[in-house]
């Protein structure tokens, strides 16, 4: 009886076998995460804070590819001003390198060559949380928490506690006070888990909030409208022009159609500005962004 208990014994934990190799995998995945040491410590205290700023941003040759696709060169010696107070546009294929130059005003990443100025400073000399508290940025989904909308917004200043009348001030500029104002929990409205409880568009303009409320210099626009309708992409591109006002906006587009009042459009072509001017100057060129254009045109126009 025992040997046939233990043999039962033997084969259910035999069972477990492949699952104990999974767990002893996912261990190792897990620890060598904790010991890995980030390029870019976001917690150091090193660098310039509390400098006056005038906005203007740079990019100076930049030449990148991601840690993940050593082998791809996404930027290949881009350069590119954008003005105080300008809206800039940038505009390409999928994988040109669009947002990718957001990243690098945001340092999540560093450029291999070249450099990214803000005023006449290095980014790199800059201390890493005063340099990101410059910025408000808006991508395409938003993440939402499980909890206020007003502590959703509130989350776009982590540095302080930040007051409720700045909460709403921040949603009046985003076009959605009056939506909240309706809700029978006002601004204590939970989101639910990812936002669940709040359709694209209204995500979309929490979200705008939250960049707004710690007042940024520059915002960054990250195809911020590409996943919605057209009624909602109308309301929210309103936001946007709004939040602009006053700031230095890169705007990354994925519809052409949002970004023809942009003060220039950059269109990027392996990774570099391949043309750069206004709308109408760029469609006299009949050049590539022309192109972009008529061909988004012509599918608009088929469906």
């Amino acid at each position: 009886g025992a040997i046939v208990f233990g043999a039962m014994a033997l084969g259910q934990a035999s069972a477990f076998a492949p699952d104990a190799g999974k767990a002893k995998m996912s261990a190792a995945h897990i620890f060598q995460l904790l010991n890995s040491e980030p390029k870019i410590d976001v917690y150091s205290e090193a660098g310039q804070k509390d400098i006056p700023v005038n906005s203007r941003v740079r990019f100076d040759g930049l030449r990148f590819r991601y840690p993940t696709r050593p082998d791809v060169e996404v930027l290949q010696g881009l350069s590119l001003e954008v003005d105080p107070g300008e809206t800039v546009a940038l505009v390409g294929a999928s994988g040109c390198g669009k947002s990718t130059t957001v990243q690098l005003v945001e340092r999540f990443y560093d450029p291999e060559e070249g450099t990214v100025y803000l005023d006449n400073n290095n980014i790199k000399d800059l201390n890493i949380q005063w340099l990101r508290k410059q910025i408000g940025i808006v991508s395409q989904e938003p993440v939402l928490f499980d909890c206020s909308i007003a502590e959703n917004i509130a989350y776009g200043d982590n540095s302080r506690e930040v007051p409720m009348a700045e909460i709403i001030e921040a949603a009046r500029k985003a076009n959605i006070h009056n939506f909240i104002q309706g809700l029978p929990k006002g601004y204590e409205t939970m989101c639910g888990d990812k936002g669940t409880q709040l359709s694209g568009g209204q995500k979309q303009r929490v979200a705008i909030a939250r960049g707004l409320v710690r007042n940024p210099k520059i915002l960054l626009l990250d195809e911020a409208t590409s996943a919605l309708d057209t009624e909602s992409e109308k309301i929210v591109q309103e936001a946007l022009d709004k939040a602009r006002e006053g700031r230095t906006c890169i705007v990354i587009a994925h519809r052409l159609s949002t970004i023809q009042n942009a003060d220039k459009i950059c269109v990027i072509k392996h990774g570099q500005v391949a043309e750069q001017g206004r709308h109408n100057e760029l469609m006299s060129k009949h050049g590539i962004y022309y192109r972009l254009v008529t061909t988004a045109q012509s599918r608009r126009g088929k469906s």
